[in-house]
């Protein structure tokens, strides 16, 4: 498996310290949040106000293949992810320890599979609109303030011992894989 496919960062410092764990560029990352983002405003719109739901249908189904492509294979391997890679070529990559962003990922995975579910069944109001506005609103954190909600939430799982520690350094943006108590 190429450095490509897997990006498992071997002799890189970062912080001093060496990242031995399973990394992806935090830029890209960003960049991914950013083009799903615009995807989902653009869908909720045409749901919410001129009541065309083709697109959110749409967009719902192709979050969830995204996504599950991002926790499984990696980001670089999702459409969003490519794109993102394109978008981020020329930057220095920032890397990031993959496990928090993957679990990350995950939760959205979840949200893209219950919108999918509810507006593929024809099921429109209150409930679809409040999962895909929480959603646009982690995706808007994580593109614009890169605050990675689902990263905190696996820092204080780690915290806590509800998950174990990588044995291997990790280093998330913001810090939240500190296991220091905050």
């Amino acid at each position: 498996m190429t450095a490509q496919s897997n990006p498992i960062v071997e002799r890189r410092v970062v912080g001093g310290r060496h990242l031995h764990a399973a990394a992806v560029d935090e830029h890209q990352a960003r960049a991914a949040a950013g083009i799903t983002l615009a995807l989902g405003a653009v869908a909720f719109v045409y749901a919410n106000f001129d009541k065309l739901f083709w697109p959110i249908r749409s967009v719902s189904a192709f979050f969830f293949v995204d996504f599950m492509l991002r926790a499984t294979a990696g980001l670089e391997r999702s459409p969003s992810g490519m794109v993102a890679r394109w978008m981020t070529r020329r930057q220095a990559p920032q890397w990031v320890s993959a496990k928090p962003k993957r679990f990350a990922w995950t939760l959205g995975l979840v949200m893209a599979l219950a919108m999918a579910a509810i507006t593929n069944s024809g099921i429109h109001g209150p409930l679809p609109r409040t999962i895909c506005l929480v959603c646009l609103t982690l995706m808007w954190m994580e593109a614009v303030l890169g605050l990675c909600l689902g990263c905190e939430i696996y820092g204080v799982m780690v915290r806590r011992g509800w998950r174990a520690p990588d044995e291997a350094f990790e280093i998330c943006a913001n810090g939240a894989c500190d296991l220091s108590e905050r």
